[in-house]
């Protein structure tokens, strides 16, 4: 016979087992529940944008307009100062630091994604999930309005930069890079909700990182022995999979190996936290 107290140790794991499951299953609802109420986020995505630059004439095209000063402005001072040709520079760089403006303003921006919408999280019955890709789906809008900048580049040097077949790929490359935005935005969102102190040091870190990713510099500039370390940086390789189809040339089939890797462990990782903590984020608000 079991003894009483061997029965209640029983029951009690039996009764964890059964927690976790449902945290799982809680979890698994609140990402469907996001993705089928596209509606709303795609609206407040788009409401965000609008009231930022409400009653100014150019709207959400200021931005565009800042980043075309940028970066033009910036081609022809590092073409220089690198001693690389303009013609085969500037497409790089403006192909490239349109890239970088989405990853880099979507990390800062997702490490409040909780943060920022407390007022909403409590007061609405929403999913979690939702407060995510509505500032994903933000940043993607900012990121094709954008591409308005790339257009001159394309038609000035035109033997550099092309529209041609590799370009198709910029849809399904966006498609994975949402992906990996949602996700890791999740982490970063959960995160940033308990510890406050995360967005300020994702910040300094993402400026960090800038400085060694081959967004303003070529990767043939190092040396030789140092060219590993380049591909198999993730921020690179998903700099690539969208500058290179803008400027009509192919991405490397490592840059595809390693940001499919980044993304099932993104997946994986943030499955397992919102599984976990999805109970406790109303409460670090």
């Amino acid at each position: 016979m079991i003894s009483s107290a061997s029965e209640s140790s029983i029951q009690a794991a039996v009764a964890q087992i059964s927690n976790k499951k449902t945290k799982f299953e809680l979890a698994c609802q609140d990402l469907s529940l996001g993705m089928q109420k596209w509606p709303i986020w795609l609206m407040l995505g788009y409401q965000d944008i609008k009231l930022r630059y409400r009653r100014s004439i150019l709207g959400p095209f200021w931005i565009t307009l800042s980043m075309a000063i940028t970066v033009y402005s910036m081609g022809f001072l590092y073409s220089h100062l690198f001693h690389n040709d303009v013609s085969s520079y500037f497409p790089f760089l403006t192909a490239g630091m349109l890239a970088w403006a989405l990853i880099s303003t979507a990390i800062m921006e997702l490490t409040e994604g909780f943060t920022n919408c407390d007022n909403l999280i409590k007061q609405i019955k929403l999913p979690y999930s939702l407060y995510i890709h509505r500032m994903v789906w933000k940043n993607i809008l900012i990121f094709l309005h954008n591409l308005i900048v790339i257009l001159p580049i394309l038609v000035i040097f035109h033997q550099s930069a092309k529209v041609n077949f590799y370009s198709l790929a910029l849809l399904p490359n966006l498609a994975l890079v949402y992906v990996n935005a949602f996700f890791y935005g999740l982490i970063l969102a959960m995160i940033g909700a308990r510890y406050r102190d995360l967005s300020q040091m994702v910040k300094s870190l993402v400026q960090v990182v800038f400085f060694l990713t081959p967004v303003l510099w070529n990767p043939s500039l190092l040396p030789e022995r140092y060219q590993l370390w380049i591909a198999v940086n993730p921020f690179y390789a998903f700099v690539e999979l969208l500058r290179a189809p803008m400027i009509g040339q192919p991405v490397p089939l490592i840059e595809y190996a390693i940001a499919l890797g980044v993304t099932l462990l993104g997946i994986l990782i943030s499955l397992l936290m919102f599984s976990k903590y999805r109970s406790r984020i109303v409460y670090w608000l």
